[in-house]
Order: C-alpha cells, then sequence, then structure tokens
C-alpha cells in the first residue's frame, strides 16, 4: 500500500468514526434535554463534556497508534446468535438508563449530592482510562466476540490480573454514568445492563477455549474474570 491510499483509508475510518461519535452524542443529549424538558439540566452537559474529552483522546490514540483496532471497533454486528441476544437485552437496559435522567431531572425523584457527581465524573474518566490501556495491551479487543485471523492470547498487564479489564472498565463506567446524571433511579436498569455481561463472558469464554489456542490453561493461572479474589 502507498503513501497516498494509506492516507486516503485512513481519512475514510475518520470520517465513519466522526460521524458515529457526534451522531451518538446528539442522540444521546437529545434524549436527555428533551425528557428533561429543559436545557437547564447542568448534569446532562456535564456528562457531555466528560464523554467528549476522553472519546476524542481515545480516537487520536488509536489513530496514531492502532488505526487497525479502531477499524474493528467500528464493527458492531455481532457473528454470534447468542451474543446478539444478549447485547440487544442490553441495548434495552441501558436505553431505559438513558431515559430516566431526564425524566428524573423534571420530576425532582432524586437529590444526587454535588460531591457524589463529582466522585462519579472521576471515576467515569479512570474507567475511560482503563479502557485506553486495554486498547494499548490488546489489538484484538474488537467490539464484537469473535476469534480474528491470527488472533494469540494477551496474558500481560491487566490481563495478568483479570481476564476480562474491557468488561471490568465498561462496567464502572456504566454505573458511574447515572449518579453523573443526578439519577439513582437510573442506576437499576444500567446495572441491570451490567449483569447482561455475566453471560456474555461465559459464552466468550466458552469460544475461546475451543478456538484460541492456550486459552483453557490461562484461566487456571488467571483465576478470575472481573474482579480479583471475587469473581
Amino acid at each position: 500500500m502507498d503513501r497516498k491510499q494509506f492516507r486516503q483509508e485512513r481519512s475514510n475510518l475518520l470520517r465513519v468514526v466522526l460521524v458515529r461519535l457526534f451522531s451518538g452524542v446528539i442522540v444521546i443529549g437529545g434524549i436527555l434535554f428533551a425528557l428533561a424538558g429543559s436545557f437547564r439540566y447542568w448534569q446532562a452537559w456535564l456528562f457531555l463534556a466528560a464523554l467528549m474529552i476522553p472519546l476524542v483522546m481515545t480516537l487520536v490514540f488509536l489513530l496514531r497508534k492502532d488505526p487497525v483496532l479502531l477499524e474493528k471497533r467500528m464493527n458492531l454486528k455481532e457473528p454470534r446468535k447468542e451474543q446478539r441476544k444478549i447485547v440487544q437485552i442490553s441495548g434495552l437496559f441501558m436505553l431505559l438508563g438513558f431515559f430516566l435522567p431526564g425524566l428524573d431531572y423534571r420530576y425532582q425523584w432524586s437529590d444526587v449530592p454535588l460531591w457524589v457527581i463529582v466522585v462519579s465524573v472521576i471515576v467515569f474518566e479512570c474507567s475511560y482510562a482503563m479502557v485506553v490501556a486495554v486498547f494499548a495491551q490488546n489489538s484484538y479487543a474488537s467490539r464484537v466476540v469473535e476469534i480474528q485471523e491470527g488472533q494469540q492470547l494477551i496474558d500481560s498487564g491487566l490481563y495478568a490480573i483479570i481476564r476480562h479489564p474491557m468488561y471490568s472498565a465498561s462496567i464502572i463506567l456504566y454505573l458511574s454514568i447515572p449518579l453523573m446524571l443526578g439519577s439513582y433511579y437510573a442506576v437499576i436498569p444500567m446495572a441491570l445492563s451490567c449483569l447482561e455481561l455475566i453471560a456474555r463472558i461465559k459464552d466468550e469464554e466458552e469460544m475461546l477455549k475451543a478456538g484460541l489456542e492456550g486459552y483453557t490453561a490461562y484461566t487456571q493461572r488467571v483465576k478470575y474474570r472481573l474482579i480479583p479474589y471475587i469473581w
């Protein structure tokens, strides 16, 4: 591949990523403000800002360090029927988790203290930093559950501590969002969405044991899936 073609492919990838990124942020913001019935919903503005910063930084990191992984992350089509069902159920809970905060603001159901919101922002950013660390350590960290051509077992870094650090980071991130948005009630559907990850992990590990060399031995060395000394 010559330099001109490489630049063109990277430019096309960047265009796709930016369209998805900004359209996603606009949709989420639209849901939050529409249900809140006000643009004075300052927690929503805080969340959108807290979201955009790591998203842009992650985009820059992957474009420079691992554009192939970034391209893989754009693939949202699950090849396994079992995983598609899990993703659909989890997505419904997550959607509810973004619907409730706006209504919560409108009707003042929750009274989340400022310090909890601030701590949630910090936790959110730290969990996103953990996601980037996973990207740096694992170039096979696609969004869908599959065994990629030439995939090698990753058992160093965070993977030497837990088997699914991406899911661990995602759970922390998801649970911090409702509190950042000032809603206790939205924690419930977000937590249910996170529970779906357990089913996702169990199915994924069956596939990896069957198709990825060394994975069974890896599960014997690294005992914990999500939380050290717990599970």
